[in-house]
């Protein structure tokens, strides 16, 4: 396995396939996730050349499981590392939920100054602040998010069972076809990690305001939510990022779930193809 060690010594474990001269797409996965989540997309764009790269974010996956820096200014410097590392150009940066909120990071601090990053894609992302404040009204309530902690702590196994069961991918509304393969792999890739790390990875996602990351972004970026997402509220994520980010597409899906890349692979990749093309 292929791993990079970063300024603090934690080893971050990655993917390298395809052409090292083709353009590279990095992809960053959703909490409690892996690089493991991105497999349809890592396919099929290795399918249409281009070299694909994802990581494991520190204590998930298989990266250390250390018991520092669970927040999103590490998650960015651990994925400056594995670019660094790698020495990607021209990079096309596509992160889903909290990996959303990691490429925002990376580029505006990262990508953008050391001139790495093409383009950046957001799916079902955490920017620019999820939890509500006097600032942010129409945000989660921080309920919500102790609610997330206190099931983690008390019977972590079943909490990553009823998630991808139920609001993640949408199958817990009616006429919904469950997956059982998509949600054992969901808790298989849950359970791999941290639990330290995604206890305090919740905070990171939710307590995060991102407002200045998105302003600085100045490469093209592709914004891509469900209108049904029960994880992340579109109107407060998609919406808002559209109107914050200077040179940024949007498009909301009727119908699709926080999980759509998996959910609705197909119609994800050509839209990323067709951005990616341009």
């Amino acid at each position: 396995m292929s791993f990079v060690t970063t300024k603090d010594g934690v080893q971050i474990f990655y993917k390298d396939w395809g052409p090292k001269d083709a353009q590279p797409i990095v992809f960053h996965h959703g909490w409690p996730l892996s690089a493991d989540d991105w497999d349809n997309q890592m396919l099929f764009f290795l399918a249409q050349g281009f070299r694909v790269v994802a990581h494991d974010r520190r204590g998930h996956g298989r990266s250390s499981q250390v018991s520092e820096g669970h927040d999103m200014d590490h998650y960015a410097a651990d994925a400056a590392a594995v670019a660094e590392h790698l020495d990607l150009q021209r990079a096309i940066h596509v992160g889903h939920s909290t990996g959303g909120g990691q490429v925002a990071r990376y580029v505006a601090q990262y990508g953008q100054p050391q001139g790495r990053v093409a383009k950046a894609v957001l799916i079902s992302a955490v920017p620019p602040l999820m939890v509500k404040t006097p600032a942010n009204p129409e945000g989660t309530p921080m309920e919500v998010f102790d609610g997330f902690r206190a099931a983690l702590a008390a019977n972590r196994a079943q909490f990553y069972i009823d998630v991808p069961t139920g609001p993640f991918y949408g199958y817990n509304r009616a006429g919904a076809k469950p997956v059982q393969g998509t949600i054992q792999n969901w808790w298989r890739q849950g359970m791999m990690g941290s639990a330290q790390a995604h206890y305090e990875g919740i905070k990171a996602f939710s307590e995060t305001d991102q407002t200045a990351d998105l302003k600085a972004i100045t490469v093209p970026t592709l914004v891509l939510q469900g209108d049904d997402d029960q994880v992340v509220p579109y109107k407060n994520a998609a919406v808002l990022q559209d109107q914050l980010l200077a040179n940024s597409e949007l498009k909301i899906y009727k119908g699709y779930s926080h999980g759509m890349h998996t959910e609705n692979a197909d119609a994800i990749n050509a839209d990323l193809l067709a951005f990616i093309q341009k």
